[in-house]
């Protein structure tokens, strides 16, 4: 392994210092691997892969350790965070930017026809979808069980713990909507703050063959983009067109579609933008962080794994897109080619 990069939102405390060494060290790996330490908020393990991509393509590594990790229990959203008082003063940025469910408001807001009643079905199909993916041991291939230590002392965590397989319209009509009066952005149609770490190996074609490494995907292109802070759910939109545009891959070349899902208006947002049903099967068919949560930083590995999984299911896709937003108004987009497929290359 020739570097480690690690994202973290909150790089404060056992998050702290520089995050990539701190796991190099921690994993064991020689004191000769260096490592580093970003934070494109939502995207970090996004951006902490095309970093590695980037040191890949120079020619200054073979192989990059990437990831992301986000203790929301330990260091909660915005712990620590002191905005520059322009921010308000010079009215760079409308308040609402600053809270991802008003955001998220601002979309419903933004576009009437996506429904509170969209939303919430949406949601409830992320949950089914997850629940399936469980029940036939698609997860069980991409989650990675660890040793934790609760108030009842050591277990294993084998399992995302918010997952509400029993949800259902009726149930998420009755929720509150805590970032409005009479709004429309629930619990229910929202992803939970939840723990994570994720993890992927990067590899060049020729790293791949010296190890013997079986590669799942290929980067194609990626992109990231900026909108205004207070509809930071629109950043998908901008930057999925920007990579195909990059590539010159169409739409309709893709065939499986992994967005995060931090507010279900968020995912609707994408779809509506770029021509992509909300119920397409493509997008999601292993649900989402509205089923299993959204553990910030190291969420776009989550993306990717499951992307790569799709892949395997579905050799007959040659690409597939990994998409998130990002708070204060950014969005990323990176294109995949299935290796699985004997037209890639």
């Amino acid at each position: 392994i020739d570097d480690v990069v690690f994202a973290a939102t909150a790089q404060v405390g056992d998050q702290g210092l520089t995050l990539g060494r701190d796991v190099a060290l921690l994993a064991g790996l020689p004191k000769s691997v260096p490592g580093f330490a970003v934070d494109r908020m939502c995207a970090g393990a996004l951006t902490a892969t095309t970093s590695g991509a980037g040191e890949i393509a120079m020619g200054a590594a073979d192989v990059v350790l990437v990831g992301g990790v986000e203790h929301m229990g330990h260091h909660p959203m915005g712990e620590d965070v002191d905005f520059n008082p322009r921010f308000i003063s010079e009215r760079i940025v409308d308040d609402s930017a600053a809270v991802m469910g008003q955001t998220a408001e601002n979309l419903h807001d933004a576009f009437p026809h996506l429904t509170k009643e969209a939303a919430d079905a949406f949601a409830v199909e992320s949950q089914r979808r997850a629940a399936k993916a469980w029940d036939e041991g698609v997860m069980d291939e991409i989650v990675v069980p660890m040793s934790v230590f609760t108030d009842a002392g050591w277990t294993i965590a084998a399992r995302d713990e918010f997952l509400r397989p029993e949800t259902t319209m009726e149930a998420l009509a009755e929720l509150r909507t805590p970032f409005r009066t009479a709004g429309r952005v629930t619990a229910g149609n929202s992803a939970g703050l939840t723990d994570g770490a994720t993890a992927a190996l990067i590899t060049s074609e020729e790293g791949a063959e010296e190890f013997g490494l079986e590669p799942k995907m290929r980067l194609v292109g990626f992109a990231y983009a900026g909108v205004e802070p207070e509809l930071m759910g629109l950043g998908p939109v901008p930057a999925t067109n920007k990579v195909l545009e990059q590539t010159g891959i169409s739409l309709d070349d893709v065939g499986l579609f992994e967005l995060n899902e931090p507010f279900a208006v968020q995912v609707l947002t994408w779809c509506d933008g770029v021509g992509v049903a909300a119920d397409d099967p493509r997008l999601n068919p292993y649900g989402g962080a509205i089923a299993c949560g959204h553990p910030l930083a190291a969420t776009g590995v989550r993306l990717m794994a499951q992307l790569a999984r799709g892949f395997r299911d579905r050799p007959d896709v040659r690409y597939g897109l990994t998409a998130l937003c990002i708070g204060l108004g950014m969005g990323a987009a990176v294109l995949w080619e299935n290796v699985q497929n004997g037209n890639s290359g």
